[in-house]
């Protein structure tokens, strides 16, 4: 495409995901207590990493990479767990903890890579919808606290000045959300934060120290936060996390090449995979997170028609560009956190939304379906609805057992194996654990051999 039309449409990507990509930082960032100035460096490398992992995915090397109009960026699904690490762990050992265990859970995700398409029947949508609701739902507690003003301590917390801007951010962006078209719909939650941002200097709720007291350039220090430490249970926990990135990948992966027409094969899939963990196992290096698709992205593809991965690609190197610049991640970070509170609502919700929309497409008719999905949320919502249930259990457990994605991710998938799998005949477990309806486009390879001695393949 011409440069400039591969500019701004390249933007355009960018703008759809940016909210996206900052959140987790900033969620984590404020969580264990970073000033303003090094919660922007955060977010910096956050886009930084975005835009690298976006790079291996659309343009490839070897066998990384998809090759389709894929981006990518920090994964919700690490928010929750990230936190219960935070909450077992030291404000300064936090960050190390937790670069230290996705380096450890990425290198394993980027070996598993090529099996991973071969075990895809064992993510079917009651187990993967269940645990994309789950983060929806447990990161929804994060815009309650942003919308209060983010600091229980504060004697401010809760004020009305701080809730009411969280509930004027709400409102611009299910306006915009409704009345606008095309590329202003799509960014609406980043104009929401603009607007509200501008609305709170006035109402003196907002801090440019990140702004002025960063450099128009620089590049993300490698260990800014200390070298990594590798702590078992949240080594255990971020594996999880693996699984779930690389599963949700994999659905994206699927849904994009039937936008694109080229439908995702388990080479596809693979090389996917591969550029997702790569990234994530270099993303501590340089102060990130895990990475995983966005599929909002997806959704814009399918809008523009505009199918080219090289302008995916070029929203990549702007985000790199983005992430070199403290001075422009410090004005991200600059934004007040009820004006936060109020996208997050959105933001969040869009992510449990998607959830039960996957959930859709299991077979609820089903008993043992309905049974996996309320036991798999109910264990997951423990930690939000009783946050000291597991007081009386070791830290080390409690990394684990505080994140409600995890235990749910575990949960879902143990009772997707006792109840849909074993002890059935093979005909019966492909059936229940297709990963998609019939009918929907996607088939899957087998890779029985034509003939087995001793197999007959006559049906009954």
């Amino acid at each position: 495409m011409p440069p400039l039309k591969l500019f701004t449409t390249g933007l355009q990507h960018v703008a759809a995901m940016y909210a996206g990509v900052v959140a987790p930082p900033l969620v984590v960032g404020a969580a264990v207590g970073l000033s303003p100035t090094e919660l922007a460096f955060l977010t910096g490398a956050s886009l930084f990493l975005a835009g690298i992992v976006t790079l291996f995915q659309t343009l490839g090397f070897w066998k990384v990479g998809s090759r389709l109009p894929f981006v990518n960026g920090a994964t919700f699904a690490a928010v929750a767990p990230m936190l219960a690490i935070a909450k077992s762990s030291g404000p300064e050992d936090t960050l190390p903890v937790i670069f230290g265990a996705t380096m450890v859970a990425a290198a394993l995700g980027f070996v598993i890579a090529p099996f991973f398409s071969k075990l895809i029947r064992f993510f079917p949508p009651v187990v993967t919808g269940s645990v994309i609701t789950l983060i929806g739902v447990s990161l929804m507690p994060v815009s309650f606290n942003w919308a209060m003003g983010g600091d229980e301590k504060s004697p401010h917390y809760g004020d009305f000045s701080n809730i009411g801007m969280a509930g004027l951010t709400l409102v611009i962006v299910l306006v915009l959300r409704r009345f606008t078209t095309g590329f202003m719909k799509q960014i609406a939650v980043l104009i929401g934060l603009v607007i509200g941002t501008l609305i709170a200097i006035p109402v003196g709720i907002t801090d440019f120290t990140a702004v002025t007291e960063s450099d128009p350039v620089g590049f993300p220090t490698p260990f800014h936060f200390g070298a990594p430490q590798f702590a078992i249970p949240a080594i255990v926990s971020m594996c999880v996390v693996m699984l779930v990135s690389m599963t949700e990948s994999t659905a994206d992966m699927l849904a994009l090449g039937e936008v694109v027409d080229r439908p995702a094969d388990r080479k596809t899939i693979a090389g996917g995979l591969r550029a997702d963990m790569l990234g994530s196992a270099l993303s501590p290096f340089f102060n990130g997170f895990m990475c995983s698709a966005f599929a909002q992205n997806i959704g814009l593809v399918a809008m523009t028609r505009i199918r080219s991965r090289y302008v995916v690609a070029t929203g990549g190197g702007i985000l790199i560009l983005l992430g070199l610049s403290p001075m422009a991640a410090g004005l991200v970070a600059s934004v007040p956190q009820p004006v936060l509170g109020g996208a997050g609502v959105v933001l969040f919700g869009s992510v449990a939304a998607s959830g039960i929309q996957t959930l859709m497409k299991a077979d609820l008719s089903k008993d043992n379906n309905v049974l996996i999905v309320g036991t798999a949320l109910a264990v997951g919502l423990i930690p939000i609805a009783a946050p000291d249930f597991y007081h009386a259990f070791p830290d080390s457990a409690k990394i684990i057992l505080d994140s409600g994605i995890s235990t749910g991710c575990v949960t879902a998938i143990v009772l997707n194996l006792v109840f849909n799998h074993l002890g059935r005949s093979r005909r019966d477990e492909e059936v229940v654990a297709h990963p998609m309806e019939p009918g929907e486009g996607i088939s899957y390879e087998r890779d029985e051999p034509d003939s087995v001695p001793g197999h007959d393949k006559t049906p009954a």
